[in-house]
């Protein structure tokens, strides 16, 4: 049924008057005559409705009449989702036919408060400097900080390995806003890696409208909501890149004259962000947890939108450059990496103390460097000399051998224990293995026999 006109159009605003007032905010009309024009109503005033379009406007022309869609932006919402790559309105982009069993409106999900389980239990990655420095919460929500060329990639891919391996959980990855080019790279290297088929993929690329990059992100976490509350998992999101969201969300804003705020950002930011966070959590069903890429615009952590998103999170793993140029992978800043769990009534007295411990060698070893530079390590104390050998130690064990890089590296990859790291980092500050040569402990998994 046609329910009516368009008589504006301005790039990817259109306007509608109508002539049917069943049409609300969010409901999805496209052009009567099927030409693969589609828009979401986002306000209306008595007798018109602002709409944007999910698409290109180019050929679209004032007076061409529009029906409502009846069930909006759906995706599907079954077993068929796994190995699958999607558009951000839910078709299939890998080149293969779907039989649909059943599918969800996008905008649908929500977890009532008495639903949310905070006390989950701890996710256990088997990436040492992860679990020791960082350790997870199923249901957690990661920001995950990080340039081109220091292992972004190869440690979600070993993120995903690891936790399917032990608790058999799947994963989501969202591409919002990134390059087309790393979407197929990223799908490909799945592919290679056997690890396609433990996931599911949604993208909204870099050279999509800011509709489909913002609901990239609602599709994914559809999708995440069906493994955790239906197949009952603990599911791993990943989502590349939620500042782009945030940014698709802005341009929309501007394209709709609305109200903004300082460096062009919606006034509405906050509630923006919040209907995507909340949506990410542990219930008893499940959990999903998520690792968030974060771009930093300019190196601005005051940023709003960079505030407002990192104030949602529970943690952050920060990968650093000159970690990465040490040849130590993975390359975390462990003084920048936090989580909420470090908590010595969450992890317990011992994991917390060594923490301590471990970040206070490594400061001082930053000192010694420098001193060291100068005047030599001869000019060390006793103790000094005892810190800066454990410490190198310390930042060789941490590093570890990947399983998805077994193919470049030729070393075996390694699920670490949480308990074996600290077995292993209490002997390293203990002088346990003050007569082990720095090198044993670089790229191995556990020390200890």
């Amino acid at each position: 049924m046609v329910v009516g006109k368009i008589i504006s159009i301005f790039d990817i605003s259109v306007e509608v008057v109508l002539s049917d007032d069943t049409v609300k905010i969010g409901d999805i009309l496209t052009v009567s005559d099927d030409k693969g024009y589609s828009f979401e109503v986002v306000s209306i005033n008595n007798v018109s409705a602002t709409c944007i379009s999910l698409g290109s406007t180019r050929g679209l022309k004032k007076g061409s009449e529009v029906v409502k869609l009846s069930n909006g932006i759906e995706i599907e919402y079954s077993d068929q989702i796994l190995g699958r790559v999607f558009d951000s309105y839910g078709a299939p982009i890998d080149g293969n036919p779907i039989e649909s069993a059943g599918k969800r409106n996008i905008n649908s999900g929500t977890v009532s408060l008495k639903d949310v389980d905070v006390n989950a239990d701890i996710l256990w990655t088997g990436i040492k400097v992860i679990d020791f420095f960082a350790p997870l919460q199923k249901g957690f929500r990661m920001g995950l900080l990080g340039g081109a060329g220091v292992g972004k990639t190869v440690l979600i891919k070993e993120l995903i390995h690891n936790v399917y391996a032990s608790i058999n959980a799947h994963a989501v990855f969202v591409g919002a806003g990134e390059r087309s080019r790393e979407g197929k790279e990223l799908y490909e290297e799945m592919k290679e890696s056997n690890l396609l088929d433990n996931m599911t993929m949604v993208f909204g690329q870099m050279g999509d409208n800011p509709v489909s990059r913002s609901k990239a992100v609602y599709a994914g976490l559809t999708l995440a909501e069906y493994l955790r509350n239906e197949k009952k998992q603990d599911v791993l999101l990943f989502i590349d890149n939620i500042y782009r969201f945030m940014q698709a969300k802005s341009e929309i804003a501007t394209e709709l004259k609305q109200l903004l705020i300082e460096n062009g950002y919606p006034a509405d930011m906050a509630a923006e962000i919040s209907k995507v966070e909340e949506r990410i959590s542990s219930t008893d069903d499940g959990s999903i947890t998520s690792f968030q890429a974060i771009y930093i615009p300019a190196d601005d952590y005051n940023d709003e939108a960079v505030q407002t998103i990192t104030s949602y999170m529970d943690g952050q793993i920060v990968l650093d450059r000159k970690v990465a140029e040490l040849g130590l992978y993975p390359a975390i800043d462990v003084f920048k990496s936090t989580s909420k769990m470090v908590d010595i009534e969450k992890i317990g007295e011992k994991h917390f103390n060594l923490i301590e411990e471990v970040l206070r060698y490594l400061t001082r070893y930053q000192e010694l460097e420098e001193i060291i530079a100068i005047l030599g390590i001869e000019e060390l104390s006793e103790e000094d000399k005892n810190i800066f050998y454990r410490s190198r130690k310390l930042k060789y064990y941490f590093s570890q051998p990947m399983f998805v890089a077994e193919a470049f590296t030729n070393i075996p990859g390694q699920f670490v224990k949480i308990e074996d790291v600290l077995i292993d980092v209490e002997n390293i500050l203990n002088g346990t293995y003050d007569n082990v040569d720095e090198s044993k402990f670089l790229f191995i998994g556990k020390y200890h026999e």
